[in-house]
């Protein structure tokens, strides 16, 4: 349950937040320039997100192409989707959140901050893992007696 609290103080504080932001930099700036930062803001970040997109994307390939998983690309991966999708909702709040995220060294520190905490664990697909049941191959036939 406490997760779904979280949630729910996101979901209830981070619009409010940026309800407010909104309204204090309408405030000092106007309206009409409050409107243009927000598309400016989600133009650069759509444009910015796409380039690191294809950079992440080469970098994955590339892993692949010596026969390395490539677990640092896919989890940059991720973290561009969660930013483009804050990038593409409106405010000044989630839109600094999804640009920090579209610093590489930022990304890569945090990934390598989530793979030592073993927060996410990754396995090779021919490496043997350290948890779980062993699979014994073999063949078996039956004897009549």
């Amino acid at each position: 349950m406490p997760i779904l609290r979280s949630l729910f103080l996101l979901f209830l504080l981070i619009p409010l937040l940026e309800i407010y932001l909104l309204i204090k930099v309408g405030g000092v700036v106007g309206a009409w320039p409050t409107v243009f930062l927000v598309v400016f803001t989600a133009v650069l970040g759509a444009w910015l997100l796409r380039y690191q997109g294809v950079q992440t994307l080469t970098r994955a390939r590339r892993s692949m192409a010596v026969g390395e998983l490539p677990t640092v690309a896919m989890l940059e991966g991720v973290i561009l989707l969660l930013c483009g999708a804050l990038l593409l909702t409106p405010g000044f709040f989630t839109d600094a959140i999804g640009f920090l995220g579209l610093v590489p060294p930022l990304r890569q520190a945090m990934i390598v901050r989530v793979l030592e905490r073993g927060i996410i664990q990754v396995h090779s697909p021919g490496a043997p893992r350290e948890r779980g049941p062993s699979v014994i191959e073999g063949n078996f036939r039956r004897e009549e007696e």
